[in-house]
């Protein structure tokens, strides 16, 4: 691969600042391995989200990216049941489908953003409506952001005409533990748990840094150390905690016996057991390494690092260890944090052989992550990263579907995966094409061309009717 003078003075600079302190002694072991959900109270708040029955689709003659193998020119895909039924050159239409001509168009799977906070800090942005920091302790690993958010926020509508089929709503990073985290499907819904994804993992939002340092500066942790100091002191009542809960299991599981529920272990205790994945606010490198050693301490994973402006610092510590990062194309030196920020940061993690993915954390910028990847990409090429189309793609689809745990399900274009398909008017990489399409489990979600398709909570329904009638 062919290499600029930057990417040289990128690779040369970096390349003694991706080390870790040796490894920590591992915790005492639990009691007995889990066998199952640790606590059989996990689905309190299931989904109820039903995907609708829908006639097959079949789109033909578009330019495919699979997101999990080469591009498919004039290449069709099959929608049936919900799923993709098949995909490829040579596949005719059913006769009952719905035959959709994409002649230079392109498919894509649909988008998915690791970091999202629609909903929970919903528009039009008022006070009354900012929900997502619960900045009353360092530790508040007992609030979910589900329970804060508000399916009438606007901003869906907006994302899915950017093509987001799923995304990752998060608490804020005030706190060195934010609380649980929710993927949900953009559909709409009166209630949360109708666009909860079924079955995904929960996340823990975890901060490092200057964020929960400069927010408890006053009563606590005021330094990184004591960051660190925290986390660790966390981790061990949670080990604890999880250790009594094996011991009663062990011991026949007798109610007047069951320990009392914690709620804040019990999603501390939820990550130790590998049931809950842990994405973790780090611009640094110093701190993603940090981070990693006290993962390795107390045995778990990290599944993204969020932001992680030095992630190419560390990018070799990533796929060491198969952590995600979920990272932005640009948002240089905005704080201190982010002054080693290079738009060459996506390229570099990516061509490492680490899992790169673009995120938002923006309501304006989740209906552009298209876009997003493109400027990463061209930063990428400008510094001699070459990354084709087909690597590109995989940042806003089937890297993001990995760290939120629901790779299996979404984001690549594979017979039996969920038909959560993005029809564009042309290169999806271009700043002039537009999300034409959107199938959700293969219901039409959006569709650019038929206003009725264009989704309105009842908020903005009422605000339209109110600015018409004037």
């Amino acid at each position: 691969m062919v290499r600029s003078p930057l990417t040289f003075l990128i690779l040369t600079a970096v390349a003694g600042c991706a080390t870790t302190s040796a490894a920590p002694q591992p915790p005492a072991p639990a009691t007995e391995a889990p066998t199952g959900p640790l606590f059989a109270h996990a689905d309190a708040f299931a989904s109820t989200y039903v995907a609708p029955s829908t006639r097959p689709t079949f789109i033909r003659n578009a330019t495919i990216l699979t997101a999990a193998g080469p591009r498919i020119p004039n290449g069709s895909v099959l929608l049936r049941d919900g799923r993709i039924a098949a995909v490829g050159a040579n596949i005719t239409a059913p006769a009952d489908a719905i035959v959709i001509d994409a002649a230079g168009k392109w498919v894509t799977p649909g988008l998915i953003d690791t970091h999202s906070h629609l909903g929970v800090y919903a528009s039009p942005g008022i006070e009354s409506l900012s929900d997502g920091n619960e900045m009353t302790d360092p530790n508040t690993a007992e609030v979910w952001a589900e329970h804060s958010v508000w399916p009438q926020d606007p901003q869906f509508g907006l994302a899915i005409a950017g093509g987001v089929t799923a995304m990752q709503i998060l608490p804020g990073s005030a706190n060195l533990f934010g609380g649980r985290s929710v993927t949900l499907k953009n559909v709409p819904s009166r209630t949360v748990q109708g666009m909860k994804f079924p079955e995904a993992p929960y996340g823990l939002k975890m901060a490092c840094g200057e964020n929960p340092k400069r927010v408890y500066a006053s009563r606590g942790p005021a330094t990184r150390m004591g960051n660190v100091a925290g986390f660790r002191a966390a981790w061990i009542k949670a080990a604890d905690y999880r250790n009594k809960w094996l011991k009663w299991r062990s011991d026949g599981a007798k109610d007047e016996d069951r320990p009392t529920r914690d709620l804040e272990l019990e999603t501390l205790a939820g990550v130790l057991a590998g049931e809950i994945l842990v994405h973790n606010h780090c611009y640094r490198a110093d701190e993603m390494a940090v981070m990693i050693d006290i993962a390795r301490e107390f045995g778990y994973s990290i599944a993204s690092f969020h932001h992680g402006v030095e992630a190419y610092k560390a990018r070799d510590l990533l796929r060491e260890h198969d952590i995600c990062g979920s990272l932005w194309a640009d948002w240089w030196g905005f704080k201190l944090e982010a002054y080693d920020g290079i738009t060459q940061n996506i390229a570099l993690v990516d061509d490492a052989g680490a899992c790169a993915i673009v995120h938002s954390d923006d309501a304006q910028g989740i209906q552009r992550l298209n876009q997003e990847a493109a400027k990463a990409m061209a930063a990428g090429n400008q510094a001699g990263i070459e990354t084709t189309y087909e690597e590109a793609i995989r940042w806003i689809t089937a890297n993001p579907a990995k760290a939120l745990g629901i790779a299996d399900r979404v984001g690549t274009i594979e017979q039996g995966k969920n038909a959560d398909i993005v029809l564009w008017s042309g290169d999806p990489f271009s700043i002039y094409s537009k999300a034409e399409r959107v199938w959700i489990d293969g219901s039409l979600q959006y569709d650019r061309n038929d206003p009725s398709t264009w989704r309105q909570s009842d908020f903005s329904l009422g605000r339209i009717i109110t600015e018409v009638t004037r």
